[in-house]
């Protein structure tokens, strides 16, 4: 086949949607094979949500990252003040 022949073929989804028949995925034809075998048990459409963990204040955790980087801050310093050179 030459260039031009592939210019002049036109493929687009009015064309794929206008078929016929369609076959199913591959995805789809496994899926449709293994619940033939062992159907699927029902599943609801949302879980009920699990207990919900108590939240900490926006202060206990702004305390706990300043101390966190105070801590760093002091450690860096004796480690420094320790250093022979």
């Amino acid at each position: 086949m030459s260039e031009q022949d592939d210019e002049e073929r036109e493929f687009d989804l009015r064309w794929a949607d206008q078929a016929e028949h369609r076959e199913p995925s591959a995805r789809a034809r496994m899926l449709a094979a293994r619940w033939r075998e062992n159907p699927p048990g029902p599943v609801p459409f949302r879980p009920d949500p699990g207990p919900a963990a108590p939240r900490r204040s926006s202060w206990v955790s702004t305390a706990l990252v300043l101390g966190c980087v105070a801590a760093v801050i002091v450690l860096l310093g004796y480690i420094q003040t320790r250093s022979p050179y």
